[in-house]
Formats: structure tokens, C-alpha cells, sequence
């Protein structure tokens, strides 16, 4: 090897590094621009959902026909639902109420206080689970409650924008039961007025992402804790230890 091949190599070297470099310049442009379009896609379909979720919501009303039913199920954690329920029942719909979720510190005698039934009505008719911690956990503990009461058709009292992850979770749980939707509404989503509301549009978005995981955790069939607390041993012992303090 002589000295112009020496010298030659020695220029074409960092020739090549830079090339190398510009191509992974190239190549990091093209990755963040692919990036940046895909998030904006993304959000683009996530808002789109996120309307649909709302007019979804919005569409539900309460049906024009309750002797069908056999029962009453609600389920507790939100506006008026337990109140609403209770008048139902009181009115002769459904021959049994089934409340669903009651914290274990809370006793009979004080949701009765609380909802104002009589008590001939509470003693004969109105069942209350403690299991359920959250809404994969109502759906199981009413499944439980179904069977063994042997129901066939269920009003489902929630708010409106619980409504459809509550149908979702429990027709997964109870495939053979139709349950029929008595939404409680909070706030009325079919004009534009919870747009300018924070705490509407908070709670909206935020059941929207639960709907939106519940459902792609059904189409792919992914396992899920039952949200019951006899299946969590340290929650049933720190429920305890609050009721025994």
C-alpha cells in the first residue's frame, strides 16, 4: 500500500461517516414525522369515540314498558341511583330489589334511613351485596344473585353514562339474562350545555376510557380480576378491620 492509498482512505473515511450519518438523520425525520401523524390519528379516532360515546349516552332513556321485568338491580357509586330503585320498587316494578356494591360499614338500616322506604317493603324485598368493589364486581355479584333467584329479565338502574359499561360487563357475566337499561341522569347530554361543564366532561371522558378498555378487553378475551372482595383477601381483611375499629 503506498502513501495516495494511505491518504485516500484516510479522506474517504469520514466521507462515509457523514453519509451514514445523513441517512440516519433521514431515517429519525421520517420516524418522528410517521410518529407525530400516527398520535394525531389516534386522537383524531379518540375523539371521534369519545362523541359517539356521548350520543350513545345521550340516547338512552328510561323504557315506556317496566311490568316485564322481573327484578331490580342497582348499582351504587352514583347519583340517585339507590333512590330511584327504591321508588321503582315502590311502585310495583320488578318483585325484588338486588343494591349492589353497599360498602360493608354501611348496614340496611341506614340505606332505608337514607331512601325513605318503608319497612315492610325493605324487610320483604330488597336484597343488599357487599361483595362488588367495582363494576366487573357488581356484574358478577348480580349473576350470583340472578341464579339463584332464577330471573330472566332485569332492570338495570345506573347513571346514564355508567349505563354502557354496566350492560356490557353484565351481559358478559350474565349471557342468558336481558337487561334493560333505567338510565339516572345527572346532567341531560343532548343539548351542548356539559361541554362548558368541567366535572361533566371530566366524568365523561374518564368513563369513556374504562368503556373503552372493558370493551377491547372483551373482543379480545382477556381475563380480569371478578372485583369481588371475598376474591381479595387483603381488601376483606382491611374492610374488616375498619368494621371491627
Amino acid at each position: 500500500m503506498n502513501l495516495e492509498t494511505v491518504r485516500s482512505a484516510q479522506l474517504e473515511a469520514p466521507k462515509a461517516g457523514m453519509a451514514s450519518l445523513r441517512r440516519l438523520r433521514r431515517a429519525g425525520h421520517y420516524g418522528l414525522k410517521a410518529l407525530t401523524l400516527g398520535l394525531v390519528a389516534l386522537a383524531a379516532l379518540m375523539a371521534i369515540g369519545f362523541f359517539r360515546f356521548t350520543d350513545e349516552v345521550a340516547a338512552i332513556l328510561p323504557p315506556a314498558d317496566l311490568d316485564t321485568v322481573d327484578a331490580i338491580v342497582v348499582l351504587t357509586g352514583g347519583y340517585q341511583r339507590i333512590d330511584q330503585a327504591v321508588d321503582l320498587l315502590e311502585t310495583g316494578v320488578g318483585k325484588r330489589l338486588l343494591i349492589s356494591g353497599v360498602n360493608p360499614a354501611t348496614s340496611g338500616a341506614a340505606l332505608k334511613r337514607l331512601t325513605g322506604a318503608n319497612d315492610a317493603l325493605f324487610a320483604c324485598c330488597v336484597d343488599i351485596g357487599y361483595e362488588a368493589l367495582d363494576t366487573i364486581g357488581n356484574a358478577n355479584e348480580t349473576a350470583r344473585w340472578i341464579r339463584e333467584k332464577g330471573y330472566h329479565r332485569v332492570l338495570l338502574v345506573t347513571n346514564n353514562y355508567h349505563m354502557p359499561r354496566s350492560l356490557l360487563e353484565l351481559g358478559d357475566a350474565s349471557p342468558d339474562v336481558t337487561f334493560v337499561a333505567y338510565p339516572v341522569s345527572s346532567s341531560d347530554l343532548r343539548d351542548e350545555a356539559w361541554l362548558s361543564d368541567p366535572e361533566a366532561m371530566r366524568i365523561l371522558v374518564t368513563e369513556y376510557v374504562k368503556y373503552s378498555v372493558a370493551r377491547l378487553r372483551a373482543y379480545t378475551g382477556a381475563r380480569s380480576d371478578s372485583g369481588l372482595r371475598t376474591d381479595m383477601p387483603s381488601v376483606a381483611k382491611r374492610v374488616t378491620a375498619t368494621v371491627g375499629n
